[in-house]
């Protein structure tokens, strides 16, 4: 059997960006906090609090008053900041350079008046950022349905994206609001119809993954997908990697393997979100490398029951975690407490591409 890893998959640069800025502030003082996960990844997670690092909450602002936060790449609205003032905290921006950018484009637009429409999901925190700098007022849309049904007509509008969602949603919504908004005149002849803009800002990192997936997925028997279930890049990646290969199965790492799907297969390709650090891609590989050779003796007799990532998942943030396809029949006892630091070098060296998301 072979087994190869996606040349195109692991770390985003902002991503990466962010990890070694934590990572310098942890070698001077061995302690940080970060508002929020600094990666959606579990794994990567347990490996930078073994370092010192400590996910807290804005509701623990007030609490660790004079300390040092870190700002993920996700952003943060001007709020958090005014916050971090109040409560005199030192403030540690690692926010995505690309992140920024959309801010302070979204805010231009709103201060010039314009109706801002996002492609996203209200709750992520990238469009609570992108939210927050233009006072809340944004219209949020995760569908062409749901932009019909919440967009005011009559205003000149922009339409902006959550920078890890999908193109092929992004464009439907931008020509369906062109139909709808491009046409209309209000009051008198003389006053000038409105005015649409749609700005095409989802991450190139991000676009960019998807040919060179569908690429990878289509030379393999079996696709596995390494990613953290609160990942929402990763969900969007895992939909891709399905379309081009349908024996595709979504896993959060190692342990969750099933030997069964490993029937009559003889390459099995690894990818993962643009949060998915390469030495867990590394471990997967290495497990069923393990499987294959103490089971070398092992004949399949009837092919597995189908499990996919339920879809539920991949729409309904709420369900992430409740409704998985978890068939693996073996759990590590002891959950891995580090890893060294040259093996996230080797995730960002590998030519990884985002995840903020």
């Amino acid at each position: 059997m072979k087994v190869n890893i996606d040349k195109s998959s692991g770390f985003c640069w902002g991503v990466v960006r962010a990890v070694d800025i934590a990572e310098v502030e942890l070698q001077k003082s061995g302690k940080l906090y970060s508002l929020g996960d600094i990666i959606h990844n579990p794994m990567e997670m347990d490996r930078l609090a073994d370092r010192g690092l400590q996910t807290i909450s804005h509701e623990d602002l007030p609490r660790v008053t004079g300390a040092k936060v870190l700002i993920r790449a996700h952003g943060e609205p001007p709020a958090t900041f005014e916050n971090a003032k109040k409560y005199n905290l030192e403030i540690i921006d690692a926010t995505c350079p690309v992140v920024t950018k959309l801010q302070e484009r979204i805010k231009k637009f709103y201060d010039d008046g314009y109706q801002v429409v996002i492609f996203g999901k209200k709750d992520h925190a990238e469009v609570i950022g992108l939210r927050g700098v233009c006072n809340g007022e944004a219209v949020v849309v995760k569908s062409v349905e749901e932009a019909l049904d919440g967009v005011d007509f009559s205003r000149k509008t922009v339409l902006f994206s959550q920078t890890t969602m999908d193109k092929p949603t992004f464009y439907a919504i931008k020509e369906a609001l062109s139909s709808k908004v491009k046409d209309l005149v209000v009051g008198t002849m003389e006053e000038l119809a409105k005015t649409f803009l749609a700005k095409d800002t989802i991450c190139g990192q991000v676009s960019g993954r998807d040919k060179k997936l569908r690429e990878f997925a289509s030379q393999n028997d079996l696709m596995i997908f390494v990613a953290g279930r609160n990942s929402s890049n990763g969900k969007v990646l895992f939909e891709i990697c399905k379309e081009a290969n349908k024996n595709s199965q979504f896993i959060e790492n190692e342990t969750e393997i099933d030997i069964r799907w490993l029937e009559r297969v003889e390459n099995v390709g690894i990818t993962g979100a643009t949060s998915t650090p390469q030495w867990l891609m590394e471990k997967v590989k290495d497990k069923i490398m393990e499987i294959c050779s103490s089971d070398s003796k092992f004949e399949f007799r009837n092919p597995p029951p189908r499990v996919d990532y339920p879809s539920t998942v991949l729409t309904d943030p709420g369900h992430v975690g409740t409704h998985r396809a978890d068939v693996s029949q073996a759990q590590t006892s002891e959950k891995e407490k580090s890893r060294p630091s040259a093996a996230f070098a080797a995730s960002r060296d590998h030519g990884a591409i985002d995840e903020r998301g």
